[in-house]
């Protein structure tokens, strides 16, 4: 097979890279086009797969959005002509290769975890031939977007366990961030604030949160979105706030985190897969998965910054996934391929 895979953040590139190697391992040829944000293109160079990136963010605004969009999704069109014929195009919440697909009768999967992305999945969902969502997701809530019958595909369990599989956390990470292992450790993801469906918002508990941490004597690693959200964590002046400057092995730093406090989500559900103590601060409606995991108690919603509790762990070692889960099964879902 040919297939073509279209990354558009930062989490993609984690999602999609387990599939991408199964393709190519058992000889199939896989093409990468890649929008540039965040830090998806670092990513992409630390992995060493080739890759062509073109496009850009809208912004916040949903008229700059629809002009970033329809601009690439012409770039895509034109990549796909020079570059196919494929067989199959897949991408976890892009909104331009369905598009593309359609354009050029290529057969696409999309994916998404998150249902209330809606102006996304009102496009994507109507131009796939497959839409690919946790079973955590009621089918209900995914009908108004045409995803219904034989178009929908579920799989059980969180997408993390399939993109743990076989995951061996690296402790270089913590040496290479300059973490003073003998404080305790605390991982906060910022907020995907240029997604349409959070408009701009950023975390209000974010400052309070990162002061009081502070305060406690917590050595606090701030993963941020972009430069915007880095000066701005900067411009606290607290001593035991790390922010890195470019992308990191963020799937280890949590194995070795004492806690995770996100306003993001695929970190979230990468904690609670791991048994890291982990809240959520995200300010958008939740989703069915996180639903399910504050539940089951795996995750939990921060309301006051003082709910954070980060006791050191007597342990060095870090945590490893509670289950992890066959990404083959993930990919045959997704494509139809043989597992």
């Amino acid at each position: 097979m040919r297939v073509w895979v279209d990354l558009t953040n930062t989490a993609h590139v984690v999602v999609l890279r387990p599939l991408v190697e199964l393709l190519e391992a058992r000889g199939d040829e896989v093409e990468l086009t890649v929008r540039p944000l965040s830090h998806t293109i670092e990513l992409l160079d630390d992995w060493g797969h080739p890759y062509t990136a073109f496009g850009e963010h809208g912004g916040v605004r949903r008229a700059d959005k629809a002009r970033a969009a329809a601009s690439r999704a012409r770039r895509m069109v034109a990549f796909g002509r020079a570059h196919g014929p494929f067989d199959a195009a897949l991408a976890h919440g892009s909104t331009d290769l369905p598009i593309a697909s359609r354009v050029l009768r290529i057969p696409n999967t999309t994916m998404f975890d998150y249902e209330w992305a809606l102006a996304q999945h009102h496009l994507n969902c109507r131009l796939a031939n497959r839409v690919l969502v946790p079973e955590a997701i009621p089918p209900e809530r995914l009908a108004r977007f045409g995803a219904r019958g034989t178009k929908l595909v579920r799989y059980p369990g969180l997408k993390e366990e399939y993109v743990l599989h076989g995951f061996e956390p690296d402790a270089s990470v913590l040496s290479s961030l300059g973490v003073d292992r003998s404080l305790p450790v605390c991982v906060v993801r910022t907020a995907p604030s240029y997604a349409l469906y959070l408009g701009g918002s950023e975390t209000p508990l974010l400052p309070r949160l990162l002061e009081r941490l502070d305060e406690e004597g917590v050595q606090t690693v701030v993963l941020v979105r972009n430069a915007e959200q880095a000066r701005d964590v900067r411009a606290l002046g607290l001593a035991r706030v790390i922010v890195p400057g470019r992308a990191i092995d963020a799937r280890s730093l949590v194995a070795f985190a004492d806690a995770l406090v996100s306003a993001g989500g695929s970190m979230n559900r990468e904690a609670a897969a791991l048994g890291t103590p982990v809240w959520t601060m995200f300010e958008g409606r939740m989703g069915g998965v996180d639903e399910q995991l504050v539940r089951e108690g795996r995750l939990r919603v921060l309301n006051d910054p003082a709910d954070v509790v980060v006791p050191p762990r007597t342990s060095g070692e870090p945590r490893r996934a509670l289950r992890t889960r066959d990404p083959s099964e993930l990919l045959r879902l997704a494509l139809g391929a043989p597992a």
